[in-house]
């Protein structure tokens, strides 16, 4: 497998604000390399532009300055080979549960293997009772979980996730956790998530990007040495995770004494 390498160099965004003159500046001089096999968790508060370096690299807004390439090439647009799951799931309202996952393949014509497929992440989504519903008969955890997994069916080289486990109960979401991992380290494509959960970014991430806010900027990119799977309990695991929590309150503290 060849390996792909995602580099953001020195890059802002800016947002013009309706109800004034002024802009937003949602992140400010970001570097970022990511390559083939790594999984990226980003964390940090509200506001520090983790949603918004995902929307850059899935190709949906462009910097304000700085650029964006995969393997050498500018990202100008969206394409198939960056999937990306949102917050808040973006399903056809008149596609049931299956014909919603097996979308895509079906637009490429790529059919072979396509019920296994989907009887698979169904099943794994615990959805199997609900694979005829509709959208609207679905509540909001379990249409998140019809998105995640139509995305995941794809298995696109670059999987682009915001918070796409918030909205599952607890039990859900750390099956779905290790599925993903499971996916992962199946294909080890580069997965960038974002997520508020300290826990999840270590439980998932092979790096976690610290962000700070108001401009976003990078405040650590930190490198988590433990192997797969991990114990939540750990002595280590438990380490990094004061680290991090250290981390994000002193970019807090940082922000309210500016």
């Amino acid at each position: 497998m060849s390996e792909n390498i995602l580099k953001l160099e020195h890059v802002s965004k800016s947002f013009a604000r309706t109800d004034a003159a002024d802009v937003t500046n949602a992140l400010q001089d970001v570097s970022l390399e990511v390559r083939t096999g790594e999984f990226i968790s980003i964390v940090g508060a509200s506001g520090c532009g983790k949603s918004t370096i995902l929307r850059l690299i899935a190709g949906l807004i462009a910097p304000t300055t700085g650029t964006l390439t995969l393997d050498g090439r500018p990202i100008t647009g969206p394409a198939p080979e960056r999937g990306m799951v949102f917050q808040k799931p973006t399903l056809f309202p008149w596609l049931t549960v299956e014909q919603n996952v097996s979308f895509s393949l079906r637009m490429m014509h790529n059919t072979e293997g396509m019920d296994e497929k989907v009887d698979r992440l169904v099943k794994m989504a615990g959805l199997e009772e609900f694979r005829t519903s509709y959208p609207h008969q679905l509540s909001g955890g379990m249409a998140q979980r019809v998105a995640l997994i139509r995305t995941m069916i794809n298995n696109p080289p670059v999987f682009l996730l915001d918070e796409p486990l918030g909205a599952l109960d607890a039990f859900t979401r750390m099956n779905m956790q290790d599925e993903l991992l499971g996916m992962w380290g199946e294909s080890r494509h580069m997965m960038l998530m974002v997520t508020h959960d300290v826990d999840e970014a270590l439980y998932m991430g092979t790096r976690v990007v610290i962000m700070a806010p108001r401009p976003g900027r990078v405040r650590e990119d930190l490198k988590i040495e433990l192997e797969y799977p991990r114990n939540r309990t750990s002595s280590k695991f438990m380490e990094y995770r004061k680290h991090v929590l250290e981390m994000l309150d002193f970019g807090r503290a940082e922000d309210e004494a500016e």
